[in-house]
């Protein structure tokens, strides 16, 4: 990446909207701008986990004046990644084609997992470098991301679900500060968190960082009241925690330090952090600059560096621990893109596509670790629910399906197959797993296929069905299989 290469990311937490613009210089990403919005899309999410109408308006408008920020930039220069709330909605599908058509750029939503280690790859780029053993802690707006990490190396990821704006509405919702009120938030806080110790013992780290708003603002807050700055001691958690009892309720709540858009769900998240401080006995914790955006922009440095993109070590780890051939893997994945050459016209998006075809043609064979029965169906359920580092979720359904559709009836995916791209990218990998039947690298680069108006046909060179009967007799197949779908394959097999 040239020096003075402008990045940009986007953070669609459920309390704020954050935009991150920042300039590439000498491996080091300079902070350009810096854009916030308080748009409480998770105050919008009800008991049935669907977003109402004002909420997606809000989100919609927010991404509006952040695309008018953002005009003239690459697709490759930009990431959206969406959190908690968008996870859990139910019609989240509903505000992402109308919040991607609005921003002009994808947008992520990515697992509790991948939102953990990009949170710790922002803050742990803006620390100075040591050999410490961290905790690190971001309290979000529906969930609480807890990471233990060394240097960039993030060893250890969870998400919780917990954060200010949930515990806000469900144990402070009328606005009442009473000590009560703060012991229930704090045991639910605890009961949610308890098997954290388990996964991040105090005696594996040596300092505790807090990332993002919560520990930031009750910092800032103890700060302007004559506390150490820079620092949240437990001593000055529990001063604040009265100071709110006593003021009784959220209006008559005098603070200085504390901001206006952080007060109506600021009692939420001292209760979580405060539980935190008592689960595992942190006597101090300190604000982190770094956050989930600066993970973000300094991944797409990685995803742009040779062999850096922590996609393709993922890959390699999913292989690796699901014991695939990787001999037929990088076969099937050759093919696969070969064929994808010929049907998709050569651009940056689609070369993204073919690079996500080559990753699920290398997964292709994961689910015969469980059984080699219905193997594609386990290897499609190990990839909707695996914890999966780079990958948003939607990129994972999508090579879950095509994973599921390598083989077998096309009516599974009836849904996908509604996407020109995803009917492509599907007959390269059937045909490429259909050629590679013996396992070993077939005669493919005779056979041409091409593509028209919803329909793919494949020819060969002639005497190559007499050379490769079971392949010609496979295609054969092929071509009845795809006759019961919306999409139309021949094939001149000579």
């Amino acid at each position: 990446m040239q020096n003075g290469t402008l990045l940009a990311a986007i953070d669609l937490g459920s309390n704020s909207f954050r935009l991150e613009i920042g300039r590439y210089q000498g491996g080091h990403i300079e902070r350009m701008e810096y854009l916030k919005e308080t748009v409480r899309q998770g105050a919008g999410l009800d008991e049935n986990k669907v977003l109402n109408p004002a909420a997606m308006q809000r989100g919609w408008d927010c991404l509006a004046r952040f695309a008018e920020r953002l005009h003239g930039f690459k697709k490759q220069q930009v990431r959206a990644v969406a959190t908690q709330t968008l996870r859990e909605a139910r019609n989240r599908e509903e505000f992402l084609k109308q919040a991607q058509t609005i921003l002009g750029f994808a947008i992520e939503v990515v697992s509790g997992q991948e939102e953990a280690r990009l949170i710790y790859q922002g803050v742990s780029r803006l620390l100075p470098q040591s050999d410490e053993k961290r905790l690190v802690v971001d309290i979000g707006g529906r969930s609480t991301e807890m990471i233990l990490g060394q240097g960039y190396e993030a060893r250890n990821m969870e998400s919780y679900r917990l954060g200010s704006v949930a515990w806000t509405h469900k144990y402070f919702d009328r606005g009442d500060f009473s000590l009560a009120a703060f012991k229930t938030a704090e045991v639910a806080a605890k009961a949610v968190l308890d098997q954290a110790l388990d996964s991040f013992p105090p005696t594996d780290w040596t300092v505790a960082y807090g990332s993002s708003g919560t520990v930031g603002a009750v910092a800032d807050i103890l700060g302007a009241n004559d506390w150490a700055t820079g620092v949240v001691t437990r001593s000055g958690l529990d001063w604040l925690v009265e100071r709110m009892v006593k003021a009784g309720t959220l209006d008559n709540l005098r603070l200085d330090g504390l901001k206006d858009d952080r007060r109506p769900v600021f009692a939420g998240g001292v209760a979580v952090l405060r539980a935190i401080f008592d689960l595992f006995d942190i006597q101090q914790m300190l604000p982190a600059q770094g956050a989930l955006r600066q993970g973000a922009l300094y991944d797409l440095l990685e995803r742009e560096s040779q062999g850096g993109d922590v996609r393709e070590r993922t890959v390699r780890w999913l292989a690796s621990r699901f014991s695939a051939d990787e001999a037929q893997a990088q076969r099937v994945s050759a093919v696969a893109t070969a064929l994808f050459a010929q049907v998709a016209a050569v651009d940056a998006q689609n070369e993204r596509y073919s690079q996500k075809l080559a990753w699920a043609a290398r997964l292709h064979e994961i689910g015969t670790h469980i059984s080699h029965d219905r193997s594609y169906h386990h290897g499609a359920y190990i990839l909707d629910n695996v914890d999966a580092p780079g990958f948003s979720l939607p990129e994972l359904h999508r090579m879950s399906q095509l994973v599921l559709g390598q083989r077998g009836k096309l009516k599974k995916l009836e849904h996908s197959l509604g996407d020109e791209l995803f009917a492509k990218q599907l007959m390269c990998l059937r045909l490429a797993v259909l050629l590679c039947h013996a396992r070993q690298m077939p005669e493919h680069e005779s056979l041409r296929l091409s593509y028209k108006s919803g329909a793919f046909k494949l020819v060969s060179n002639p005497g190559w069905a007499r050379r490769y009967p079971q392949s010609a007799w496979l295609l054969g197949e092929e071509v009845l299989a795809w006759q019961k779908s919306d999409w139309k394959f021949s094939a001149d097999i000579r």
